[in-house]
């Protein structure tokens, strides 16, 4: 039998398993731990001129285990500390739901998870809201591995960010998808004329949010599609993540970015979609205001 193929047949047939194979490689092997960098300009109307510039870390969707998930975020560390944002938003899903076994026990990946996000810093801090699998495990436990070291939770909550004598509001809810987020309990203390950012894990929730004053919305729980077949729509996109899939949008007044994550859930593999780290920069601007509000789906970096 001859070693290599002799018909232009049996070499395409050779080219395309190998295709195959280096992709297969590639998507489960490379891209799933290679962060990318996307930087987004948001110029909100309401931002005050004193934090012009204000930048934002944001990092989504974990799913801490040692054996796939911890390369990205291990990468990740180094990445977001050469950025040096003023502050650190981390939108859920620290843990995962497993398939089979004891829901309660793998909140234990919480705290390996946190010690290894403790690694990044920034001047105002590090500040998260749960997400579905961490409310479908044991929220109580991923909550305080969390704070146990340094990380904020925002549960229905807002807290106030001043620098340069300005002030505003970091508001983050409970995961949505569990039913008890309470957007009027979060935002219940914040006066009415001050900037809002607020971390969902859920995007979809901006129908929502975009009911309220709210200038900006982070989220992540789509994994960005996780895997983008080119002029296909992402296989599998989990509820309240099938509209605002991947970017920025606008939704009414609402700005919204969806995060694509770090880490990789059901199946460890990645395509045409990396783990992703944003960076926000928040500029005060009128013209924002003047783009108009019918701008309801329009993402920035699909």
């Amino acid at each position: 039998m001859p070693l290599i193929p002799t018909t232009r047949r049996q070499f395409l047939r050779a080219a395309a398993v190998a295709g195959t194979v280096a992709i297969a490689g590639d998507s489960i092997l490379l891209e799933p731990n290679r962060p990318r960098i996307v930087r987004k300009d948001f110029f909100l109307p309401r931002w005050p001129e004193a934090m012009n510039g204000f930048t934002i870390a944001l990092l989504s969707d974990f799913h801490y285990d040692p054996y796939f998930s911890a390369h990205p975020l291990h990468a990740a560390i180094p990445m977001v500390n050469g950025l040096r944002p003023d502050l650190i938003a981390l939108t859920g899903d620290f843990v995962s739901v497993p398939t089979v076994g004891d829901e309660k026990k793998a909140a234990g990946a919480a705290e390996p998870c946190a010690r290894l996000l403790r690694q990044m810093t920034a001047p105002h801090g590090l500040w998260a809201v749960l997400g579905n699998h961490d409310d479908g495990t044991d929220p109580k436990h991923v909550t305080a591995a969390l704070e146990a070291e340094n990380i904020h939770v925002l549960a229905n909550q807002s807290e106030a960010i001043e620098r340069n004598g300005a002030r505003i509001w970091l508001a983050g809810v409970n995961d949505v998808l569990g039913k008890t987020a309470d957007l009027r309990t979060t935002l219940g203390r914040v006066p009415a004329a001050e900037a809002i950012i607020l971390l969902a894990h859920e995007p979809d929730f901006a129908d929502e949010a975009a009911r309220f004053p709210i200038d900006l919305q982070l989220s992540g729980h789509s994994h960005g599609g996780q895997v983008r077949v080119p002029l296909l729509p992402p296989l599998y996109l989990p509820p309240m993540a099938k509209k605002y899939v991947l970017g920025e949008y606008r939704v009414g007044r609402l700005n919204l970015y969806t995060n694509a994550g770090l880490g990789t859930v059901l199946v460890p593999v990645r395509f045409n979609c990396p783990p992703e780290i944003t960076l926000l920069t928040l500029r005060c601007s009128a013209r924002q205001s003047s783009r108009g509000m019918p701008l309801t789906a329009t993402s920035g970096s699909m």
